[in-house]
């Protein structure tokens, strides 16, 4: 078996997380027992909600173990199988973490999947056709419920969740208003995912400015939000939202280093009689089938576009991670290992 290269969790953060709480390790790989796998990693995913694992506290999901893998999706292909259902060479997605192998039981419900890359690229099963794509599609479609004619607006829109919320919104007859940080990204927004307008937070000092940006992008005011920041966005946008409008709150990144966010005018939700729904994409497994589906079927044809940042090499992994939570990535943030 093959000799594997892993990044622990050395120390949980106090505030921000830096390099000092990941450790590079080397380990000998297990041998199989029957029923199972060797998969060899060939990209791993690095998302946001990793930070909040990383804490000790309650939460929706346990704490990330001290001295364990980074937990986190991976792609790659079946190097070694004892079991019938999977043979060497077969393209697979799951949640390997972060190392260069792993011994999977594909038994287990979710553990692992094959994946067609013959029209779809292996990377984009970690990302449009992945957790992102389908976290982005519920989000849109069941709880924004976007109506031609409304108004959608998405905060970190270049993002892997973003862009995915805001072109099928834009496809079932919305206004699209993206919200990102600098130039670049707002242009990619508009000009290549075909967004109808993107505001740049970042030269807004307080949520009255953004708040009057939001007016002259959506000067209907707007019907479904996609949240994935809190904090000052989400205070500038709920001053905007109009009567009976809907909220997907699916993260909270202006909070990731333990700061409090707070809501600094709930008076809109009530007056407004807004929806606002937080939601785990796992808890809703009845509906990945669905998403899967028509975001594979938009990738396939080119209708569905979307940006990658890549880091090489597994020790790159923490350093492309931090710069993720700094919103300094351009898209899906991977890390390639073959």
């Amino acid at each position: 078996m093959p000799r594997n290269q892993q990044i622990l969790l050395k120390s949980r953060p106090s505030g921000d997380a830096g390099l000092d709480n990941f450790e590079l390790a080397s380990v000998d790989t297990p041998a199989l027992e029957d029923g199972q796998v060797l998969v060899r990693h060939h990209y791993l995913s690095l998302d946001p909600y990793m930070r909040g694992r990383m804490d000790e506290g309650k939460s929706y999901a346990a704490p990330q173990p001290l001295g364990a893998p980074m937990i986190g999706g991976t792609v790659g292909e079946v190097a070694e199988s004892r079991n019938a259902r999977f043979q060497p060479g077969d393209a697979v997605v799951g949640m390997g973490g972060w190392q260069l192998y792993s011994v999977v039981d594909p038994d287990v419900p979710g553990a692992l999947r094959k994946v067609d890359t013959s029209h779809i690229p292996l990377s984009a099963y970690l990302g449009a056709v992945g957790m992102p794509g389908v976290t982005a599609w519920y989000g849109l479609v069941r709880i924004c419920e976007p109506r031609p004619g409304e108004t959608v607006a998405v905060s970190a829109a270049s993002g892997a969740v973003g862009s995915a919320v805001g072109q099928p919104a834009k496809a079932r007859g919305c206004r699209v208003v993206g919200i990102a940080g600098g130039a670049e990204k707002c242009a990619y927004v508009v000009e290549e995912l075909g967004f109808d307008a993107c505001i740049d937070y970042k030269p807004h000092a307080d949520a009255r400015s953004l708040s009057r940006a939001i007016k002259e992008a959506a000067p209907k005011g707007i019907d479904g939000y996609f949240e994935n920041v809190g904090g000052m966005v989400l205070n500038a946008v709920l001053s905007r939202m109009n009567a009976f409008g809907r909220i997907a709150l699916c993260g909270m990144i202006a909070g990731y280093d333990g700061q409090p966010v707070p809501i600094t005018e709930p008076r809109h939700l009530l007056t407004n009689r807004l929806k606002l729904q937080g939601f785990i994409v796992s808890e809703h497994m009845e509906a990945w089938p669905e998403a899967l589906g028509e975001l594979g079927g938009l990738v396939a044809s080119g209708r569905l576009k979307y940006r990658e940042s890549v880091a090489e090499g597994l020790a790159a992994a923490p350093e492309a991670f931090l710069g993720l939570l700094k919103g300094r990535n351009f898209g899906k943030q991977l890390v390639k290992l073959v």
